[in-house]
C-alpha cells in the first residue's frame, strides 16, 4: 500500500493506472462536493485539467489532484478496489465518516475531526 496524504492500496493503483492507459487521461481528481441527502459526495473521477487550487500527488506513473478545499475532509483516508465476482468497485475508507446514506454515495463527516486535520492546508505543499 502506498501512503502519503491519503493511502491507495496496490490494487487500486493498478487499476487506476489501467484506466489511464486505457483512456488516455492525465490525472485522477479525488474529493468531495455538496450534495446528496447526508450532506456530501466524493469526487472521483479522470481529467486532464489541473486547476491552481490542486495539491499533486504523485504515486508510481499515477497523478491524483486534490483541491485544498476537500483535502482535510479525504486526509488520511484510504482508496481500494475490490472486485467482487461480476462487480468492480473503489472503495473509500474514510475515518471522519460519520455516517452514509442508504444509497451509498451521499457521506456525512465527523467535522471535528476535519478541523482538527484542516492544519496540513498551513503546509507549502
Amino acid at each position: 500500500m502506498s501512503q502519503t496524504l491519503i493511502n491507495i492500496t496496490d490494487e487500486a493503483v493498478e487499476k487506476l493506472l489501467e484506466k489511464k492507459r486505457d483512456e488516455q487521461f492525465n490525472y485522477v481528481r479525488l474529493g468531495i462536493t455538496g450534495g446528496g441527502c447526508a450532506g456530501f459526495e466524493y469526487v472521483f473521477d479522470s481529467t486532464s485539467d489541473r486547476l491552481d487550487n490542486d495539491v499533486l500527488i504523485t504515486i508510481q506513473d499515477l497523478e491524483l489532484v486534490i483541491d485544498k478545499t476537500s483535502l482535510p475532509y479525504v486526509y488520511g483516508m484510504t482508496l481500494d478496489y475490490r472486485k467482487q465476482g461480476l462487480n468492480e468497485v473503489f472503495i473509500f475508507e474514510n475515518p471522519k465518516e460519520r455516517h452514509a446514506c442508504g444509497c451509498g454515495i451521499s457521506i456525512n463527516f465527523d467535522l471535528n475531526a476535519v478541523e482538527r486535520d484542516n492544519k496540513i492546508t498551513a503546509i507549502n505543499i
